[in-house]
């Protein structure tokens, strides 16, 4: 249960950090911007496009939806240029906040 609580508290400072918050921000509104792309450019609704829009920008890609315009593939290969090293960021900032709070709550304990 202890793990469980540092996830909780390192998440907490993580949200707390401005450069996870500024790159979270970037994270959330490029996928915002995708998911609008998609809905326009492609038909699809919100849900669609907003889970298109994750699972591609975080390299799951199931396969499930894929664009069919020229328009929209195009868009996805920038998209994916760009976006994975924004998303990549992100989530490494969130794990070393998470880390270096955890490592912090620990050297503590030892004195």
């Amino acid at each position: 249960m202890n793990a469980l609580g540092d996830l909780f508290r390192g998440i907490s400072a993580a949200f707390g950090d401005s450069r996870v918050r500024g790159l979270l921000a970037l994270t959330l509104t490029l996928i915002a911007v995708a998911s609008a792309f998609y809905m326009w450019a492609e038909g699809w609704g919100l849900i669609d496009s907003a889970y298109f829009s994750v699972i591609t920008i975080a390299t799951v890609g199931y396969g499930d939806f894929a664009p069919r315009t020229a328009l929209g593939k195009l868009f996805t290969i920038f998209y994916v240029l760009i976006g994975l090293g924004i998303f990549v960021a992100t989530a490494t900032s969130v794990a070393d906040v998470i880390l270096t709070a955890r490592r912090q709550r620990d050297d503590g304990d030892k004195k």
